[in-house]
């Protein structure tokens, strides 16, 4: 009997730079798992797109949300990966994950106008000329700019924590894009009762349930302070409307902090509070006394 041939598979690089990935990351994923031998999910420690953050330990952890999302996500569609936190620098970042993982393909998340250096040397041009034609380079575009023309899209700031997962939410969501065309940036403000692990899981099942309805949306865990997590991202977006969203019922400390009132004052764009299904706590308590089943 002859040998088996050897697996001539490599693994596939995802690379996200300063944002996650989306639909369009997740289709391409998709199409190559049957040519691949594996996934990495690598982004630098650079500066997330949405806002501005305070010193290196937030940014860090910015990153390191963007590559847990992105593999949750992954795992949702039967797809395991594994994931790194690299330079600062991206054009250092990929040239080591390139050198330590010795992929096949990079799927390049970014902006389509992302820059890098002092020089600010067009980013996609400058890997594919560095990787090319040994390792193959694909851009992954993260349509924001893009969006902001379209007459026809609505590009709704989703504000959930708590919530993010909520079925009344995610239905909700899907209705209102089924209506007319929507995009969603969900931002989850991390909230000192949530593990951030748990709000990893609830985002990525959200935007794998939106994946699935082909609606596109992309979205990550934000700083505690709900208010300047809203801020920065409705300074960076073109948005067309924000809707926060709470537990019906429960007493937030959002709206204690008059959340919705305060980014009211700081946009002329449509804000809505929205409350959706009960607290997970509410439901355990009504079964534990009989009244729920």
């Amino acid at each position: 009997m002859s040998p088996e041939p050897p697996d001539e598979r490599k693994p596939l690089l995802v690379f996200l730079n300063e944002v996650a990935g989306g639909r369009m990351l997740l289709q391409a994923v998709r199409e190559r798992q049957e040519q691949i031998s594996g996934v990495v999910v690598a982004a630098p420690q650079n500066q997330p797109s949405a806002g501005q953050l305070a010193d290196a330990d937030e940014v860090r952890e910015a990153a390191r949300a963007r590559v847990e999302v992105t593999m949750a996500l992954l795992a949702e569609f039967g797809i395991e990966s594994i994931g790194e936190i690299l330079d600062p620098e991206p054009a250092l970042a990929v040239e080591d994950a390139v050198r330590a993982h010795q992929p096949g393909e990079v799927l390049l998340s970014c902006l389509s106008d992302s820059r890098f250096g002092f020089t600010r040397r067009d980013l996609v041009e400058w890997v594919r000329r560095r990787l090319e034609p040994e390792t193959l380079v694909t851009h992954v575009p993260v349509r924001i700019e893009d969006d902001a023309i379209r007459l026809d899209l609505i590009h709704t700031l989703v504000v959930a924590t708590k919530t993010v997962a909520a079925p009344d939410l995610v239905n909700r969501l899907r209705e209102r894009a089924a209506a007319s065309p929507h995009r969603y940036t969900i931002i989850c403000p991390q909230a000192g009762d949530v593990g951030e692990e748990q709000i990893v899981r609830d985002l990525a099942s959200t935007l794998a349930e939106l994946y699935r309805a082909d609606v596109d949306a992309t979205g990550q865990p934000m700083c505690p302070d709900p208010f300047l997590a809203v801020k920065n991202a409705i300074e960076h977006y073109r948005i067309d409307e924000v809707l926060i969203s709470t537990f019906s019922g429960e007493r937030s400390r959002w709206l204690e902090e008059n959340l919705v009132g305060r980014v009211r004052e700081i946009t002329e764009k449509q804000v809505e509070h929205i409350e959706v299904g009960v607290p997970p706590k509410a439901v355990a308590a009504a079964v534990a006394e009989g009244g729920a089943s």
